[in-house]
């Protein structure tokens, strides 16, 4: 949300003229050392960002520098109208709307149309294919909080308990179509999975952002630790492409056997089960004997049915 921050702020410079770091902490509803860190980034960019000093002072964009719309190529022009459906799920689906059209109305003819017929062609559908999807009613509430650098009070699901949390959300990711919420407490940075908060209040008081925090590069190093963390059972099978097509894409390859590793034995047991004989077990024998098991239960369920 920063690199919109960073657009906003620019664009709202050479609609302003001059506008002082308060006046720009106010209208973002930021602290007045984040604006400053805006401005340091968009220097750093190469936009030409003046810092006048005095009574009168404040920051403005030098030698009458302007940025364009009309300056999206074709392809930007198309990506930018490829429907991005979590916009709506941050509430931001209204805004997205009209942001659209804005853009639209800007851009030259030719790109018009190609913007308009890639929303006609493609659409974006994040979710996985049978997994029950992640109820996030709180979603809202986090994205303005962290939006806005302001600090939540929340309850969240910990196991069988619901603990009180006062945290600093320093950016939301979406994963696999679930939503996690990366933030700052007492006890250092977390991740908390959104579906989880069972309520949330966007506090009063505000929060300094760390200086050196980027959000991809923690969740990127987080991601590994945590998948490092999990326990793991390799499972060794034998399966049709079409189950192949499905499974986790780790799986190792050789000699018609495949090797795939799952959380515990719980999970394999509920993944390879449905693909029935399109996926063999070969070790761990007690997977392999459990699924047996289960197989021949099913086929004595249905065969006595059908005499009946």
């Amino acid at each position: 949300m920063r690199a919109t921050r960073l657009v906003s702020l620019l664009l709202l410079l050479q609609m302003r003229g001059q506008l002082t770091a308060q006046e720009l902490a106010a209208h973002f509803e930021v602290s007045v050392r984040t604006i400053h860190r805006d401005i340091e980034s968009l220097a750093a960019a190469g936009v030409p960002v003046e810092a006048v000093r005095g009574p009168a002072g404040g920051y403005r964009l030098a030698g009458g520098y302007r940025t364009k719309l009309t300056g999206l190529t074709a392809a930007e022009a198309e990506a930018l109208f490829v429907a991005p459906a979590p916009a709506a799920e941050l509430g931001l689906g209204g805004v997205l709307a009209n942001a659209r059209l804005k853009v639209l109305a800007a851009l030259p003819a030719e790109l018009q149309e190609r913007a308009s017929r890639a929303e006609r062609y493609f659409h974006l559908d994040t979710r996985g294919w049978f997994r029950g999807e992640d109820t996030v009613p709180h979603l809202p509430t986090i994205a303005a909080g962290t939006w806005r650098e302001r600090r939540l009070s929340a309850r969240y699901r910990e196991g069988v308990r619901v603990v009180r949390r006062t945290l600093d959300p320093l950016g939301l990711v979406l994963k696999g179509g679930a939503w996690y919420l990366v933030a700052h407490r007492s006890v250092g940075m977390r991740v908390y999975r959104v579906s989880r908060f069972v309520s949330v209040r966007i506090r009063d008081d505000g929060f300094e952002r760390p200086d050196e925090f980027e959000l991809g590069a923690y969740w990127e190093e987080w991601s590994r630790t945590f998948e490092a963390s999990r326990p793991r059972v390799e499972v060794k099978l034998r399966a049709s492409e079409l189950a192949l097509r499905h499974l986790p894409r780790d799986l190792q390859r050789g000699d018609g056997v495949f090797i795939v590793g799952f959380e515990n034995l719980e999970e394999a047991f509920r993944e390879l089960l449905k693909f029935g004989p399109d996926a063999e077990v070969i070790e761990p024998a007690e997977l392999r004997t459990r699924i047996a098991e289960t197989a021949s239960e099913v086929a004595q369920l249905y065969s006595v049915h059908a005499v009946r």
